[in-house]
């Protein structure tokens, strides 16, 4: 395979058809929705309720960033293992000030880096 053509297959794997779409509703959907929703029902949902039963930290982190991982399956099994880091990261803001909007807020963040990224190798 030509070594441009790999490069173009190498980030269309990484970046996807949601991070290469530039349309408002799309950027409505990973800017704000996606995040604010995301980090609501994994921080404030799955992870304080795993931190109020008394579970292992390993558990408290490990179930939400599988979690927000398998969020993430229609995008593709690449997708999912590069949003699994995110997702421990997100845990341990989210363990150490209890505040799921400041995950949203790091979640909206990475995903705009994201959009960067993919949209400055594509064009």
């Amino acid at each position: 395979m030509h070594r441009c053509h790999r490069r173009i297959s190498i980030l269309f794997a990484l970046c996807g058809p949601s991070l290469l779409d530039h349309s408002a509703g799309s950027l409505f959907r990973l800017l704000l929705l996606a995040p604010l929703l995301e980090e609501l029902i994994m921080r404030a949902g799955l992870q304080e309720w795993l931190m109020r039963r008394g579970s292992h930290a390993a558990l408290v982190l490990g179930v939400p960033a599988l979690a927000f991982s398998l969020l993430h399956v229609m995008s593709g099994a690449q997708a999912m293992a590069l949003v699994f880091f995110p997702g421990l990261a997100f845990g341990l803001v989210y363990r150490r000030w209890r505040d799921w909007r400041l995950c949203a807020l790091l979640h909206a963040l990475c995903n705009g880096i994201a959009l960067s990224f993919c949209s400055f190798n594509i064009y």
